[in-house]
């Protein structure tokens, strides 16, 4: 049952974010969200950086579930080609919406949750230092329209018409050359 309760205000307090006009996410409101009361909430969230760091692992676990999906294999085995293809796939695919754009800017304000959102994104996204610089330069640049893609979604603000999508798609496959394929 506690599992099922986390999840629920985990999921509560992204409804939050997404409400007309945004919300904010406090232990008040997050316990409202989810009918429970504040001390219902404090047990599985004691603090507001608790339900924050809670929240950020939510939504980093779904971007692990949609990346490894894409993957088709073990993180530890793909090549970083492999690991951005499938970063640029999720960021171009996904539904994201306003929520996981908040929790993803609001994240670095505060160190502790960008040590918790680097610590789960970052094994995806780093490129060892060996790499040839031509490679580093074709598979950051490929990561950054899909970053660019994904918050213009996200946002609403300034969306790629989903027209234009797939001609995108065939210019970052470009940037991913042969070593990007699967």
């Amino acid at each position: 049952m506690a599992k099922n309760a986390k999840q629920r205000i985990l999921d509560g307090a992204l409804n939050l974010l997404r409400a007309e006009g945004g919300g904010a996410i406090t232990l008040e409101a997050a316990a409202k969200e989810v009918g429970l009361s504040k001390p219902g909430l404090m047990y599985h969230f004691p603090t507001k950086e608790a339900l924050m760091l809670g929240v950020i692992d939510h939504v980093a676990d779904r971007w692990d579930r949609l990346l490894l999906e894409r993957l088709g294999q073990p993180l530890e085995t793909a090549t970083p080609a492999q690991r951005i293809r499938a970063h640029v796939e999720v960021a171009l695919d996904a539904p994201f919406d306003r929520a996981d754009f908040a929790i993803y800017t609001d994240a670095h304000y505060r160190t502790a949750l960008t040590e918790a959102w680097v610590r789960r994104i970052e094994p995806w996204l780093t490129l060892p230092d060996d790499l040839p610089e031509p490679v580093r330069a074709r598979l950051t640049a490929a990561r950054l329209l899909a970053d660019g893609y994904w918050m213009a979604a996200a946002t609403g603000v300034f969306p790629v018409p989903e027209r234009d999508r797939a001609e995108l798609l065939t210019v970052i496959a470009g940037l991913l050359g042969e070593e990007g394929a699967s």
